[in-house]
């Protein structure tokens, strides 16, 4: 069980008629770096509730570095660190109060050069003496990140990590994050923002109603969506063929493209019918891309 730090095997959890996961197969490697991908109620925040034992399954086995979080619940819990999409937090206590207070239940003791580390890394150390209750809302997910972490745990979850805060901060946690998996941690990282799955993530797990329904690296997922995606805003008159193509915000369309031939038609229309070109832009496609494809897919759409 070396060359698995995490095994989620065959893993369904039911709440009434409503399924959670189905059936979900999964193992993440030692030292790399995992997106959890899915929409709004695919079963990502069950899955990891499950892997921190916090939701007992219905079938399945999951364990961390080896331990069964069910039989083994305290040597898998203190192998994993949780950061939580919700701002949870103690009001009464300082960051490093709360930091040491968060050593002391793994048993961490003289833990205060580490903790030291976690502050200085997550840019905390101004704010180590603060009220929690005092903190910004960036400053307080920073302060979960450093819970997280505190007990130095192999195997790192991160769920949302980066929802609501500004651009700063969301480009120094893409540091942080890389700076722990050149450490050695291995990271499963849940988003909604694709391009940070994309920019971080060796691989790519995507679920759906429960299901496991994408498995790959991000490499070989974006080249089953080769192409480019045009961008094009447009005043006057549409030809026909382009009449229906996707307005999205700003009255900007958008069109796939599999090559460079199809967009000089696409030109050589406007011009012919006299409709203007504003602007226009063009990309290769994304993990965004990929992604809703797969969910259109499963859709049957």
């Amino acid at each position: 069980m070396k060359d698995i730090a995490v095994s989620i095997e065959k893993v369904s959890k039911r709440y009434g008629q409503t399924i959670a996961l189905d059936s979900v197969d999964l193992t993440v490697r030692p030292g790399e770096i995992l997106g959890l991908l899915g929409p709004n109620g695919a079963g990502k925040t069950t899955l990891i509730s499950a892997m921190a034992g916090l939701v007992r399954t219905d079938a399945g086995a999951i364990t961390i570095m080896g331990h069964d979080v069910q039989r083994n619940y305290r040597q898998a819990r203190r192998a994993l660190g949780v950061v939580p999409q919700e701002l949870a937090f103690d009001p009464f206590f300082t960051v490093r109060e709360t930091l040491r207070l968060q050593s002391g239940y793994f048993g961490a003791v003289n833990n205060d050069d580490w903790i030291d580390h976690v502050l200085v890394s997550l840019d905390l150390v101004a704010k180590a003496n603060s009220n929690m209750r005092t903190l910004s809302g960036g400053m307080k997910r920073r302060v979960l990140v450093a819970q997280a972490l505190v007990h130095r745990p192999p195997v790192i979850v991160l769920d949302e990590p980066t929802a609501g805060v500004d651009v700063e901060l969301r480009q120094s946690l893409w540091r942080f994050i890389r700076e722990l998996n050149r450490d050695g941690h291995t990271i499963i990282l849940t988003t909604h923002y694709l391009d940070e799955a994309q920019a971080l993530c060796d691989r790519i797990a995507i679920l759906r109603a429960g299901r496991l329904v994408a498995l790959d690296t991000t490499s070989n997922l974006l080249e089953t969506c080769s192409g480019y995606l045009l961008r094009i805003l447009l005043e006057g008159d549409i030809p026909a063929p382009y009449a229906n193509l996707l307005v999205v915000s700003g009255g900007w369309r958008e069109i796939e493209l599999k090559s460079f031939k199809e967009l000089e038609l696409i030109l050589s229309a406007m011009r012919e019918g006299g409709t203007r070109i504003v602007d226009i832009e063009i990309n290769k496609l994304d993990l965004e891309a990929v992604f809703l494809r797969i969910m259109q897919k499963e859709s049957g759409i």
